[in-house]
């Protein structure tokens, strides 16, 4: 059963339409939790979607002003706005051979691989 798709019409529906089927449901999630406060100013909307910076760097890249509204983005902004949001909560790929892998978080009270503390000896 599929649910209805929470952009119908519009530069949001034009962007959409341009990805491929597989980036649609990412894409209906960026733009449902956008577009659920219509009025709401895009800096903030942003800030909860997009980890640290993200948010106001892209409106920046854009030419954006952090009190426009969801509903003023043209379609090209959709995308670059999807584009910037894909690659915030892009899942780490596997590592590069050889790299150093993280191991078991210290459960003693220091770092791996720095000497314990030896206070009193």
């Amino acid at each position: 059963m599929s649910r209805p798709t929470p952009v119908s019409d519009g530069p949001a529906a034009d962007a959409r339409a341009s990805l491929p089927e597989p980036a649609t449901a990412a894409f209906d999630r960026l733009a449902g939790a956008v577009l659920s406060s219509r009025s709401a100013p895009l800096g903030a909307l942003l800030r909860a979607q997009l980890p640290g910076t993200a948010g106001v760097r892209w409106l920046r890249q854009e030419g954006l002003p952090p009190t426009t509204r969801p509903t003023a983005l043209t379609a090209a902004q959709w995308l670059s706005l999807f584009d910037c949001w894909t690659s915030a909560h892009r899942a780490p790929g596997p590592q590069a051979p050889g790299a150093q892998r993280g191991g078991r978080p210290s459960t003693h009270g220091h770092a791996r691989g720095t000497a314990i503390p030896r206070w009193g000896q």
